[in-house]
Parts: structure tokens; sequence; C-alpha cells
């Protein structure tokens, strides 16, 4: 019996794309509260992500905002001048500091803060009382909800130059620490009020992930004779790696853009050789001296650093761990 003949891939091609169609939208029409609650989702997005990024092209331009009718059409009328406001962004001293101290915090907020929500997690986890379980996450998580305004206010009353701590070590005989303006203090500040404010949020993401434990496993653990730490390191660890996984890609992706609200309501004139990172010194550049082509470079710049850092943790994380956001 002769073999039919295949379908050329140009047919195969179309037969599959049409097929894709066809049940994507028989998905959602199977589905119509689904995807009716993605709507404000995607409004969102688009108002605020993806019109905005006609802004880019101020970095190419020496943008006037005099020149047209609006901010918008300014853009337009303004000439083109390529990477001209790149190569003065990078032949600036000031560029490489502000990298320099944005690497810096972040990543020591990394090296130190992200170990320490799945710590908690698991400690809380282990809790057998249920009333003080509860008591203990509400206190670590309740810090997550105030502004950083708030925030520093509180740290400002214990740790500023007549505050509590530094009240108490004069009453002891020592001198008086400038927590807010020595420069070789200040980013501990920054990491340890980031610690406090964000800790208890992570906290919950991992006890969440703590949550999808089978519980079988540790019921066979304990037959075998398996001890707590046994448990947590051959059990709850290897639970928790996606959620780490992710939650260290984000990290990464984010590297060069956390931080921006706090530090902006930290720092001041005297620590800005080590307090000022990319966002303070963009928000600084365009509201302060209005050099939005400047600032707008900078920006692009973080982004696509961002993104490059983003792809690259994940990409390592698929070969060395086989586990990645996609």
């Amino acid at each position: 019996m002769k073999a039919l003949a295949k379908p050329s891939a140009a047919v195969s091609g179309k037969t599959g794309w049409k097929y894709k169609v066809r049940s994507f939208f028989l998905y959602v029409k199977r589905h119509p509260a689904m995807y009716l609650m993605l709507v404000p989702g995607l409004f969102f997005m688009i108002i605020y992500k993806f019109v905005p990024l006609y802004g880019i092209l101020i970095a190419f331009k020496d943008y006037n905002i005099f020149l047209g009718n609006n901010p918008i059409d300014a853009i337009a009328q303004s000439d083109w001048v390529g990477l001209k406001h790149f190569h003065r962004l990078f032949s600036s001293s000031q560029f490489m500091k502000v990298l320099s101290n944005t690497l810096i915090i972040n990543g020591l907020k990394i090296v130190w803060l992200f170990p320490i929500p799945i710590i908690c997690a698991i400690l809380l986890n282990e809790i057998r009382k249920v009333t003080f379980r509860k008591f203990a996450q509400t206190a670590i998580y309740m810090p997550y909800f105030f502004s950083w305004v708030v925030i520093f206010g509180i740290f400002y009353s214990l740790f500023g130059s007549y505050g509590t701590v530094n009240t108490v070590i004069t009453a002891l005989g020592g001198s008086r620490i400038g927590f807010f303006t020595d420069t070789k203090v200040f980013r501990s500040v920054l990491v340890f009020t980031e610690g406090w404010k964000e800790i208890g949020y992570n906290t919950v993401i991992y006890l969440a992930a703590i949550t999808g434990i089978d519980m079988t496993l540790y019921e066979a653990a304990r037959v075998d004779g398996a001890g707590k730490l046994r448990q947590i390191w051959h059990i709850t660890m290897p639970g928790l790696l996606p959620t780490i996984v992710l939650m260290l890609i984000l990290k990464v992706g984010h590297i060069l853009e956390t931080g921006f609200e706090q530090v902006l309501v930290f720092y001041n004139p005297g620590v800005y050789d080590v307090a000022d990172i990319i966002q303070t010194y963009v928000y600084r550049l365009g509201m302060g001296q209005m050099d939005f082509p400047l600032s707008t470079a900078l920006g692009l710049f973080n982004s696509v650093v961002a993104f490059i850092l983003i792809v690259g943790a994940n990409a390592v994380s698929r070969k060395l761990l086989g586990r990645s956001i996609w």
C-alpha cells in the first residue's frame, strides 16, 4: 500500500497556528470570569508600563520641554543626537561612584538578608503552639505595611544623634555614633532597616511554600528515625528550593533597582559618597537639575542591565540546579 504523503511544512505550520488560535478562544470562552479579572491588570500595564516607553526617546535627543505644545510633543520636536548622552554618562566619574554604591548596597542586602526569611519560615513552621506562632508571624510581618517615612521616624528617634541608643552610649561613657551621618555606618543602617521591614513579607512567601510540602514525607522520615534537623535538611529545604531559586533570580535581576524610597528618605548630602544609588541620582538629575536626557539614559542603562542579569541568573539556575522561571 502506497504511503500517504506528509503535508508540507507551510501547510502544517498554518494548520498548527489556526489550531492554537482556535484552542485559545475556546479556552477563553470556557473561562470568561478568569479573563475578565485579567482586564484591570492589562489596563494598568498598558497605561503605566507600555505607553511611557515612548519617553525612552529622550535619551537619544536634546530634549527641550518648551519646544512643543506639551511634553510629549516636545519629544518629537527635539533634535536627535544618538548616543551623545550615553557618552556623557559613561565618561562621568559620578556615574562609576553611583553604580558601585548601588551594587555594594544591594549586594550587602542579598548576602545578609536573603537567608534570614528562609530561616524564620522554618523556625515558625516548627512552633507547635498555634497562638504563639500566629503572634510571632504577625509581629515580624507588621513592619512591611509601614511607609519608609514612618520607619525613618522610628529609627531616627532610636539611633539619631540624641536618640535612645546614643543617650545610653553616652551614659555608659562612650561617644555618640552618627548612624545617619557617618559614611562607615550608614550602609549598615540601610541593610538593617531593610531587613526589619521586608523580612516578614518574605517569610510569609516561604511559609506558604512549606505548607505545600507533602506531610507524609515527614511521617515517613520520623518512622525511619530521622531527627528534626534531618527532616529540615532532606525534606523542607528541597521543598523550598523552587521558591528560593525564584526569589534569588528576582533579587539578582533587581540588584540595580531596589532601595530608592528607602535611600531617598534616609540619606543626606553628608553620605552621598556611599549612599547615592542609581535611582536617587536619576531623581536628582531629572527633578533637581532638569537634565532629563541624561537621567533617561541612566534609567535605560539600568533597565537593560537588570534584564541581562535576570536572564543570566535564570540561565545559570537552569544549568546548575535544573530549575528556572522559564
